[in-house]
């Protein structure tokens, strides 16, 4: 069973570390532990852990913005992947934004040559409304009305 709760400050160094696996570094733009640290214990973000079987199994961070509608959903990472478990990670957090948020769109950024990741927001009901680009590199814009 995947669940997701509130992440606390001493979860920072298994984020860091989450990040920098080979097959995760490549689509994100990773934080240190330090600054994962302060993200936790900022208002602004929340953090939300990956919990499957008990055991922290990945990540997520949101940034609700001021449109009171809206939740940025700007990083999902899990440590195990191809297993389903980011999926019901996303879908955990959508129930998490509805009930604790009260926010009824989520959107986010994914890089272009972020295949496994757009496959699997599409595959959720994520659609593309828009583009952007950081770094020289495509980044596509989507979003979903809970």
């Amino acid at each position: 069973m995947v669940t997701v709760e509130r992440a606390c400050t001493g979860d920072a160094v298994h984020f860091f570390e989450m990040e920098q696996a080979a097959d995760t570094h490549e689509y994100i733009l990773s934080y240190s532990v330090s600054e994962h640290g302060r993200k936790i214990a900022d208002p602004r973000f929340v953090y939300l852990r990956i919990l499957e079987g008990g055991k922290i199994a990945g990540f997520l961070i949101l940034v609700p913005g001021p449109d009171p509608d809206s939740v940025e959903f700007r990083r999902v990472v899990v440590s195990a992947k191809g297993r389903g478990t980011g999926q019901l990670a996303i879908t955990a957090m959508e129930q998490f934004c509805r009930r604790e948020l009260q926010r009824a769109r989520v959107w986010l950024d994914v890089f272009e040559h972020n295949e496994r990741g757009r496959h699997v927001y599409e595959k959720l009901g994520y659609e593309q409304y828009g583009e952007s680009r950081l770094d020289g590199k495509r980044l596509l814009l989507y979003q979903k009305w809970l």
